[in-house]
């Protein structure tokens, strides 16, 4: 057994003392790190100006390290300034203390309103902060406190930093903070105290005084003067003297009689409530010195008024509820809605046999019946009328989600031709809020791809849109939709123009749902032609042709549809003489020899037929069939369908070439004996080119002939020509059916879902909003929200072009309105509190007009003249008014507490309020002590000395900065 366990006794345990720890680790990755950022030696920088920490740009890096398995971030804070010259840097002296030491008695930059919290509580310009990566995490035990701490001092000797680097323990929203900062025989620490209830001898000048003395521990007797920093800070919140200027919107009279383009037209705009929550006035005291002034436990000479720096913030409301943006919102909400109209009206579009209902007896009438009797005058009684009985049978009156006030009112206000004293011209009115046509905001639907201002399809959204919010909701725009379908079909059968839609083609530059109503119109104007050229050929058949300018041909234009002719507003023209039946006899056409001219516009210039030699004749022709960008693209689609294949290509090129052979089949019936390069003299004339020659007898002579590129074989002008028969337009198959495009648009509407109406109809309502805010923003002039607009219009229209836009981009666009409306309703509502309208003269009503549009733009706002000026006698009678609502009466004071002791004479409660009686207590006290001792020996030498403290109702803090002179220690 000894021998056993012999060799057990031999074994020993080996320690490597070499490798590093954790800790070692540690320091060595924030050494690693402050080498990377070269943040090593001095660098003096220039002078703290005033108001730099504020307006100056602020920039930091950070990188992420870890003590075991625990992990930090690492922030470097500074900032930016221009670079000091070369020979300042050279002249630094190497025992100079650091740049953060030297910024710890700057006075120019004392309270700065927008910085981070170590730049106001010690005012410095550049510092690191080491914190847990997690927001979660906190270092909370004291003995890791002091390790973090510990690492943080051997790292700062190790590399020669000489930036202040801070560690955060506790508790993040605590923002504690210990540091320190070490330079060449000099070290400063950064402590800080963090408690919920302050010792009442700390409230006041006094005691803080005797705190920072017994801390930095001078032995010189008597010790330097400190200087001192205060700041109170009063909060007003009643606003009960001030009326809020925003009216509420007159529900009853949106169905009064003075509807029109006032109501109807005008989306809302303001705050519903206050956006201005609470005032912020902060007196300060830069620059005291110990013994000047007396704050104590018993007497107090803060008194803010003969404060000789005012300055004020405005403290804005959360999210305020805004008229403009719940409009906007609320219609948004319906392109998320499933349901179709009948869904949501509560009836089927089925029989009892489960069969559709189609109503289709008027349009098959109106194809097989011209329409010969006079138009009668619409008026809006039998307008609303003819459209309601239609649905009466499959719904009850008293089911109508808007009753009939709000929808006479609102077809009104979209179709002003039904009035008995308006003509039908088929034009829109300009409402009185539409800017002109020539202006810039008249032309933002180009961007938007919406509808002109003063345009049907705009007056509709904004109807939607007011309908949704004050009528009913969604059911409302469901029964007015169903209203509008109805309207558009009376018309169409009627021949009736809709009002508000410029003439023409469709605008491709519009949204989907205004060019549909375009087409209707287009179809309803040749439906009239013809109705009329019908009644005029019934009795004057031999009328001349009247002229009609010329319309650029297009080649989308091709039909398949059943033989329906095209007839001209008149008939032929007479051919005085047999003179063109002769010269096409010379001329050799078979087809056309006998032939009676037909459908002429009027000669063309001084040309003539190259072989019959008389004049070249302009036919009437038809105008190429108008088209929607839903149409083009199925057009499209089906042409790229028929692939590349020889066949594909012939079929393409006949469907193409449909309106150039109409346009052929015209031109030979008005110009008999014509050649196909009589036809391209007209319709292209490039490609017909023309010389001079010399005959042979020596005179010049002109000859032309066709281009190369009407001479390719299989050409499909030469095909077409050949094909072309001797037909006038009149007698043409249609190229634009008319009958079949307005059914097919009236079936379009009738199928929309309300979310699909709202989808096309929200870029009008986004066009509206936006010019609704440029027309508020106009009366306030606030330079900042003009900006803001220009980029959400520029937003705006990146997003709408799109045919459908994602929702998170259309949320952030109505939030951004939103934003702006209520900008723009702070700033009415601090008109209205500092009285600009009222102030007198101009040029102090000039000043104060400044000074409120500052309060939006600025963090934090001077008052010129502090208490003493016009805007602080205004913020001051505003506190005055704001304390005598909150003071009760002396009698009430007396029955509430009866029995109390009485204070005795000369507390600070008494002494404070007859002093300071117009403004409340302070809801923040902040005091910066600073001085400049030698420490710890009064051989040392003198360094600066600060502690900055901040006293509000729930919170004291203290944050000191206590230089050390290391160099015999």
């Amino acid at each position: 057994m000894a021998a056993d366990s012999e060799p057990e006794s031999d074994v020993f345990e080996i320690t490597d003392f070499t490798t590093a720890s954790e800790w070692e680790r540690f320091i060595s990755k924030v050494e690693e790190v402050l080498n990377d950022w070269k943040l090593i030696g001095n660098s003096l920088g220039t002078p703290l100006e005033k108001g730099v920490f504020t307006t100056g740009t602020w920039e930091e890096k950070s990188d992420e390290i870890s003590f075991a398995d625990f992990k930090f971030s690492v922030t470097h804070h500074f900032l930016v300034q221009e670079s000091s010259d070369k020979e300042g840097k050279e002249k630094a002296l190497e025992d100079a203390i650091p740049q953060s030491l030297q910024d710890l008695l700057c006075m120019n930059n004392d309270f700065p309103p927008r910085a981070h919290c170590l730049v106001r509580w010690y005012g410095l310009r550049e510092f690191v902060v080491i914190a847990p990566a997690a927001n979660n995490d906190a270092v909370l035990s004291e003995s890791k406190c002091n390790l973090l701490l510990s690492s943080v001092s051997i790292a700062l000797g190790n590399t020669g930093c000489q930036v202040p680097l801070f560690v955060q323990v506790q508790h993040k929203w605590r923002r504690m903070y210990v540091g320190e900062c070490q330079g060449p025989g000099v070290r400063t620490d950064f402590e800080m105290v963090h408690l919920r209830k302050v010792p009442n001898q700390y409230t006041h000048l006094s005691g803080l005084l005797d705190i920072f003395k017994s801390k930095i521990g001078c032995p010189l007797t008597p010790l330097p003067p400190v200087s001192i920093a205060i700041r109170l800070t009063y909060v007003l919140q009643d606003w009960q003297q001030c009326f809020w200027p925003q009216q509420p919107p007159d529900i009853d009279a949106l169905v009064g009689g003075e509807v029109g383009g006032l109501e109807f037209g005008k989306l809302p705009f303001g705050a519903c409530e206050d956006p201005i929550s609470e005032l912020h006035l902060a007196t300060t005291w830069p620059h005291l010195t110990e013994g000047i002034i007396v704050d104590n436990d018993v007497y107090s000479d803060l008194d803010p008024i003969q404060a000789p720096h005012w300055a004020v913030r405005v403290r804005k409301a959360d999210n305020p509820q805004c008229l403009l943006g719940d409009f906007v919102t609320e219609f948004f909400k319906i392109c998320r809605r499933k349901e179709s109209t009948d869904e949501i009206l509560g009836r089927s579009s089925l029989d009892e046999d489960g069969r559709e209902i189609v109503d289709i007896t008027q349009a098959l009438s109106k194809l097989t019946e011209p329409t010969t009797a006079p138009i009668q005058k619409l008026s809006v009684t039998n307008m609303v009328h003819s459209a309601k009985k239609k649905i009466r049978k499959h719904r009850g009156v008293e089911e109508s989600p808007l009753n009939n006030d709000v929808l006479n009112s609102i077809l009104l206000f979209l179709f002003p031709d039904a009035a008995a004293d308006k003509p039908s011209d088929g034009l829109g009115s300009a409402g009185s809020g539409a800017p002109p046509p020539d202006s810039e905001d008249y032309t933002l639907y180009n961007q938007f791809k919406s509808a002109p201002s003063d345009s049907l399809t705009y007056k509709l959204a904004l109807c939607l849109c007011m309908i949704n919010f004050y009528h009913g909701g969604v059911k409302g725009v469901a029964h007015l939709w169903q209203e509008f379908v109805l309207e558009m079909r009376f018309r169409w059968e009627n021949n009736y123009w809709i009002p508000g839609l410029a003439s023409g083609a469709p605008d491709l530059r519009c949204c989907l749902l205004h060019q549909k109503l375009q087409m209707l119109n287009c179809c309803i104007e040749r439906k009239k032609t013809r109705d009329e050229g019908k009644g005029r050929q019934h009795e004057a058949p031999r009328e001349m042709d009247k002229e009609k300018p010329e319309v650029g041909k297009s080649w989308d234009s091709w039909s398949d549809s059943e033989d329906e002719f095209f007839e001209c507003l008149s008939d032929t023209e007479d051919l005085k003489g047999s003179g063109s039946e002769g010269a096409a006899k010379k001329a050799g056409s078979k087809e056309m020899t006998g032939w009676r001219a037909e459908g002429r516009l009027r000669p063309h210039g001084n040309l003539t037929l190259l072989r019959a030699g008389e004049p070249l004749y302009i036919p009437l022709t038809q105008e190429p069939a108008p088209m929607t960008e839903d149409l083009l693209e199925e057009q499209s689609e089906v042409l790229a369908k028929l692939g590349t294949s020889a066949e594909g290509a012939h079929l393409r090129a006949r469907m193409q070439s449909a309106c150039l052979l109409s346009d052929m089949e015209s031109f030979k019936a008005a110009n008999p004996g014509c050649c196909l390069e009589d036809f391209v003299r007209w319709y292209s004339p490039r490609d017909y080119v023309e010389e001079e020659v010399v005959d042979e007898q020596g005179h010049v002579v002109r000859t032309g002939e066709l281009s190369a590129r009407m001479k390719i074989p299989g050409n499909m002008w030469v095909e077409a020509w050949e094909t072309a028969k001797v037909v006038p337009a009149r007698r043409q198959r249609r190229l634009f059916d008319d009958t079949r495009e307005a059914e097919k648009v009236l079936h379009y509407l009738a199928v929309q879902k309300p979310a699909d109406l709202a989808r096309h109809l929200l870029p009008c309502v986004i066009h509206a909003a936006l010019l609704k805010v440029k027309e508020e923003e106009a009366l306030e002039e606030i330079p900042s929200v003009k900006k803001i607009i220009k980029q959400i219009i520029s937003h705006s229209s990146k997003v709408l072009r799109f045919p459908n836009p994602e929702d998170k981009k259309l949320e952030e666009i109505i939030h951004q309105i939103t934003s702006v409306e209520a900008t723009v309703a702070r700033a009415r509502s601090l008109k209205a509190k500092f009285g600009t309208e009222r102030c007198e003269p101009a040029e102090e009503r000039e000043d104060l007009e400044r000074f409120v549009s500052s309060l939006l733009e600025q963090p934090e706002v001077a008052v010129v003249g502090a208490g003493r000026g016009r805007a602080g006698s205004v913020i001051h009678k505003l506190f005055v008014s704001a304390q005598r609502l909150t003071e009760p009466s002396d009698e009430a004071a007396a029955v509430s507490a009866p029995e109390e002791e009485p204070k005795r004479p000369g507390s600070l409660e008494e002494r404070r309020q007859n002093s300071v009686s117009d403004f409340p207590p302070p809801a923040g006290r902040e005091l910066i002590l600073r001085t400049s001792v030698p420490r710890p020996a009064p051989y040392s030498k003198a360094l600066p000395q600060r502690m900055y403290s901040v006293l509000t109702k729930e919170d004291f803090r203290l944050a000191g900065a206590f230089s050390t002179d290391t160099s015999f220690f």
